[in-house]
Formats: structure tokens, sequence, C-alpha cells
């Protein structure tokens, strides 16, 4: 876990220097801060969405798992508990993208293969290289994002400290079933989500991006089915 609470803490203190950094910035510095973020996303999501060796069954993923959080409203969900953190932790913000942040950041931190090999490597091996390295990576992302959307991104360190501890103190067991493969075609979905966040940022379009979020558990059902349907 304490490879963990080092990541957390550098979200955070990326975050708290991306505000030390935003305040006095004229509007066009914060536009070209934004348009900064959302191109490093896309850049990073791309990178990611390029390692699938399984086209078909991303596009199944994201479909049905778009689909299903959409009918579930996951966005509005999250956005719900973003405003929520706001007005208990953070009244005086009144950016308006306290929620935004806190989504896209927390999307940002842990959908990718770092969280995932990294939390897995920390559990059962006790080797905590992978997510410290993820942990500086986060730290410079997260002063970034913080100058575009504001304090909500420093609430996305408490989604990094939960999903990566519960995956650190689960992997004992879970990490027989974890192939090469799923941990590839979860990043590539997680990659998509990382493009969504860029699109957002660059105001090309607003797409939910929290309401594809089944799509990685769907992931982890199709790539098991792979051996049995050779179209997949």
């Amino acid at each position: 876990m304490i490879a963990t609470v080092i990541n957390a803490l550098a979200v955070l203190g990326g975050s708290l220097i991306g505000l030390l950094l935003k305040k006095g910035l004229p509007e066009k510095a914060k536009a070209a801060v934004f348009s900064a973020a959302g191109l490093i996303s896309l850049v990073l999501g791309m990178r990611m969405a390029l390692g699938t060796t399984h086209v078909l069954a991303m596009a199944l993923a994201l479909i049905i798992g778009g689909l299903a959080g959409t009918a579930l409203n996951i966005e509005g969900a999250v956005l719900r508990l973003g405003e929520w953190l706001k007005r208990r932790f953070a009244k005086g913000d009144d950016s308006g993208t306290f929620a935004a942040g806190f989504l896209d950041a927390s999307v940002l931190f842990c959908v990718g293969a770092m969280a995932l090999v990294g939390s897995f490597k920390a559990g059962v091996d006790g080797d905590y290289e992978l997510i410290l390295t993820k942990s500086v990576m986060d730290g410079f992302m997260a002063v970034i994002l913080t100058g575009a959307l504001g304090v909500g991104v420093a609430f996305s360190a408490l989604a990094v400290l939960v999903y990566q501890g519960v995956l650190t103190l689960a992997a004992v067991w879970v990490e027989p079933w974890v192939s090469e493969l799923l941990l590839a075609e979860l990043s590539a979905v997680g990659g998509v989500l990382v493009i969504m966040i860029g699109i957002n940022l660059l105001g090309l379009r607003k797409i939910p991006t929290a309401d594809f979020l089944p799509a990685l558990v769907l992931t982890v059902g199709l790539v098991a089915l792979v051996p049995f349907v050779s179209f997949l």
C-alpha cells in the first residue's frame, strides 16, 4: 500500500503546484493550458489504444458498455459525487469545473496498464518501481490538469488511493487470472476513455466518459471468450 499512498500524494502535490501556477493566469494562458491538457490526453490515449490486438472485442466492449453506462447514468452519478465533494470540502471554489476535474483526473490516473500492473507487482512481489514511476508521471499530469480544471483534480487522489489500494490488496488472489492479453486490452479500452477526455478538454464535443466505464468490465469477459471465439 505504501506505493499507492505515494502515488496519491504525488497527485495532491502536483495539484497544489497547478493551483499556484493557475492563480493570476490571463484567459489566453488558461486556454493554452486547456489545449495542452487536451492534446497530451489525446497522445496518451492513442498510444494506449493502439496496443489492442482485438479491435472487434474493443468495439463491442465500448458500444455495449456505453449503452449500459448511459442507461445507468454513471456520468451523472460520478459528477454528483464530485459536486458533493465540492460542497463538503471546497465550498469556495466557483470555477464550475470541480466535478469535471475530479472525473477526468480519476479516469486518467486509474485506467492505464501502469495502474493495473504496478498494483499487481506491489501486491504480489513487493515491487514498487512501476507505481513509483507512475507517481512521477501522475504528479506532472496533475499540474497540467489542475491548471485547466482546478481543485477537483486533487480529489482524484482519493480514487487512486481506493482503486490501486484494492488492486494491491487483492493482487495475490486476482493475479493468477490476469494475462498479458487482458492487461493489453484493458489498457487499450482505457486509452479510448483517455481520448474522450482529450476531446472534451479541447471542446470538440462533450462525451460522457464515465458512461463508458462498463466497457472495462466487458473487456474482461470478451478476453475470456477469445480462445473460443476466433473472430474476436
